[in-house]
């Protein structure tokens, strides 16, 4: 598996469906999220998790976790029973949350990346406290259908695009990749394509993913092309033999913001 701050795409599995976890790991997607939470009932939080911690007794490479938010029963007993059955997902992704002391808890007890989900408003007020909380903090996730209800907005782009940019731009802060909530309509490829894109332009290196049929096209997308990253190695090698100065490379002018863009696509491309 990539390095959880580079995935491109992460593909949710309900938790309690083990016949689901090896075609989502063979889906394409750069890692797979074995849920806890939305997409496993009350009823079945219990065997769901020890399913889990039966499952990640060993190390998985491939396989994260989401757990319940902490401020609940079953939150507190995932977290619990991470701690005593020493399971060991390649990541912990946090639902809902609010402060940076939420992700300091699972941070000191787990010593396991973590992915931050910011879905509320008071969530997207400490966006970019949640972001620097940790250095076990990879990535953080916009959690857009639950703001959106938060909120009383519509889950459109438009409604929603302000707080979009509250998540890259705590991402900005601590050096982290923000991922997009998941789209979705299932049977809406074009839809699912305009919004990786319009993300992508914002700063987000990925999109969360609940089906297989959406890792093609969002691997498509959040890939580097060959042609971009010639360009980009093109741009710092222009610059470099300018001895750190102002250059033209294909008719443009080439300085430091524009090269510092070059190389972190050439560091992505290497992770």
């Amino acid at each position: 598996m990539r390095e959880l701050g580079a995935c491109r795409t992460l593909l949710f599995t309900p938790g309690n469906r083990p016949e689901r976890f090896a075609k989502a790991a063979a889906s394409g997607a750069d890692g797979v999220i074995l849920d806890l939470e939305d997409a496993v009932s009350l009823p079945d939080k219990a065997p769901a998790r020890k399913t889990l911690m039966e499952f990640f007794v060993d190390k998985k490479s491939m396989f994260g976790m989401r757990v319940n938010n902490i401020h609940t029963p079953t939150g507190v007993a995932d977290l619990d029973a991470l701690v005593a059955s020493g399971a060991r997902p390649a990541f912990v992704v946090l639902p809902k949350v609010e402060s940076a002391f939420e992700v300091q808890l699972y941070a000191r007890l787990l010593k396991l990346p973590l992915l931050a989900t910011v879905e509320s408003a008071r969530g997207l007020e400490a966006a970019t406290e949640i972001a620097n909380s940790d250095p076990l903090v990879q990535a953080i996730a916009f959690g857009g259908a639950d703001l959106a209800v938060d909120l009383r907005a519509e889950l459109a782009w438009e409604p929603l695009l302000w707080g979009r940019g509250r998540i890259a731009q705590a991402a900005a802060t601590a050096g982290i990749s923000a991922i997009d909530v998941p789209h979705v309509a299932l049977d809406d490829e074009a839809g699912l394509r305009a919004d990786a894109a319009r993300v992508k332009a914002m700063g987000f290196s990925g999109k969360l993913a609940i089906h297989p049929k959406q890792i093609g096209p969002l691997l498509e997308i959040f890939t580097p092309t060959a042609a971009e990253l010639e360009r980009a190695a093109g741009i710092v090698a222009a610059y470099e033999k300018a001895g750190g100065n102002v250059v033209e490379y294909q008719g443009k002018m080439v300085e430091g913001p524009i090269v510092k863009s070059a190389q972190r696509l050439l560091a992505l491309a290497r992770k």
